[in-house]
């Protein structure tokens, strides 16, 4: 009689178990963004793949770096955490079933007694003043903040994925720049080794030459290992070790450069609307207005419904109860508790918008400053060129009067060291159009995979 009555106790936990199931099963769909019901890969073109076995591309080096980089699955975990948060507070608006099954033996004596119980609690909260709107609106916007900081925090990986892409490419050039000094260095005092033994150049001619290719020797080995790092600092930014071994694809020639048609105030009222940063601190400050709702409602009443059925086996006799009731709670008085959080909300919520202010000005000085960059780059690169043409003539014309005995070793050497000189300034004024457009491209919220396909139709006038 008595396994049986607690039999049947078991019996009716297991019977009731599916509604319990019910209230604590897993978040529904709605609570995950569809964009983290997948996985990661897949979600950048180049995720999956491993280093191409043909010479990289500045897309593949960017799609590379989305997918490898360690701060890449940081940033989806940390907005999983957030929708995880979401998910929680709405699941404040459901019911609530606990079971419980107690088995208790006593003995006084030689009496032994006996008793089974279990149970069934269903609470449902049916007014709370709005707490939990305001708790799940807070969760909700602290998702779309967490959604906007990775997006910026993305765009940050696709920024330094190109800046050290382009910065490696510039150190080839750089290099071969070197070598092609260190072989005109080579000529030159070839050149003043001849003159000397033909009497028609001094000692001086010979040992300043030799001084010349001795610096263009030690140029050419630092930049050697300045390339040496700057691979090792793109294969890290890519998500590799930083001794996996990588080719670039070659760069198109800069032959001329965009017109610059978008008036930079419209540039920054399009930042002002897009900028990751930037939405993700509005988000915030209507996270902080739900914080203060949510901090009210706490000190305001609440009213839950509470049932459930009970089975208990006691010396042989089996009972069955059930009860059914409404729960007032009404906060009276808390020793000012709830004064006091709805003033930190408050005060939250100010920082917040202060925090947001201070951001947008900061958007609008970072599109300043790059669009500023870009047309500084652009003009740069215009006189690096005539420059370098100009330097290359000059230094034509001194080796040939040289060679002729109607110019100095002095001129020569000079005139190779500006050729050398206006080299590297071209080389830097094409990094820096590129890492500057780039940026501005950053600044306006606008570096995404999407960019090289609007960078290539030239749509953006810049």
């Amino acid at each position: 009689m008595k396994a049986r009555g607690l039999a049947r106790c078991l019996l009716a936990v297991l019977v009731f178990f599916p509604l319990a199931a019910t209230a604590v099963a897993e978040p529904a769909d709605d609570y995950w963004p569809r964009s983290f019901a997948g996985t990661d890969a897949g979600f950048f073109p180049g995720c999956g793949k491993k280093t191409p076995e043909t010479p990289l591309t500045v897309v593949e080096a960017v799609d590379l770096a989305l997918c490898r980089h360690p701060q890449t699955r940081e940033l989806w975990a940390q907005a999983r955490v957030q929708a995880a948060q979401l998910g929680m507070a709405e699941a404040a608006w459901r019911p609530r079933v606990d079971a419980r099954v107690s088995w208790l033996e006593k003995r006084s004596g030689e009496v032994d007694s006996r008793q089974q119980t279990a149970e069934l609690s269903l609470s449902w909260l049916l007014y709370d003043s709005g707490l939990r709107a305001a708790n799940a609106e807070n969760a909700r916007q602290l998702l779309a903040a967490a959604l906007a900081s990775r997006d910026a925090s993305l765009q940050a990986v696709f920024f330094a994925s190109l800046q050290a892409y382009y910065n490696t490419h510039a150190l080839n050039a750089v290099l071969l720049a070197a070598k092609q000094a260190e072989a005109a260095a080579a000529r030159s005092l070839e050149t003043a080794e001849a003159r000397y033994r033909a009497g028609t150049a001094t000692p001086a001619d010979r040992l300043l030459a030799r001084t010349a290719g001795s610096q263009a020797r030690l140029a050419r080995i630092r930049s050697e290992g300045e390339l040496r790092n700057a691979y090792g600092t793109l294969a890290n930014a890519l998500g590799f070790s930083a001794a996996q071994p990588l080719v670039l694809a070659p760069l198109p020639t800069l032959s001329s450069l965009p017109q610059f048609t978008d008036k930079v105030e419209r540039l920054i009222a399009d930042a002002q609307r897009r900028r990751p940063d930037l939405l993700a601190a509005e988000a915030q400050v209507r996270a902080a207005e739900a914080a203060l709702a949510a901090a009210r409602a706490q000190g305001q009443p609440s009213l839950s419904l509470v049932a459930g059925p009970q089975w208990q086996t006691l010396a042989g006799r089996d009972t069955q109860a059930g009860s059914i009731g409404l729960t007032l709670n009404v906060p009276l008085y808390t020793g000012h508790e709830n004064t006091w959080r709805i003033r930190q909300a408050e005060a939250q919520r100010e920082l917040r918008q202060a925090q947001q202010e201070r951001q947008g000005n900061q958007v609008a000085l970072d599109v300043w400053k790059a669009w500023h960059g870009l047309r500084t780059a652009a003009e740069a690169w215009q006189a690096s060129g005539d420059l370098l043409a100009s330097a290359e003539q000059s230094a034509k014309v001194a080796f040939g009067r040289y060679q002729a005995g109607v110019g100095t070793v002095l001129d020569l050497l000079t005139a190779q060291a500006a050729e050398a000189s206006a080299r590297q300034q071209q080389i830097q004024s094409e990094l820096d159009w590129n890492v500057q457009r780039a940026g501005l491209a950053q600044s306006l919220g606008r570096l995404e995979p999407g960019w090289f396909a609007a960078d290539t139709a030239g749509n953006e006038g810049w």
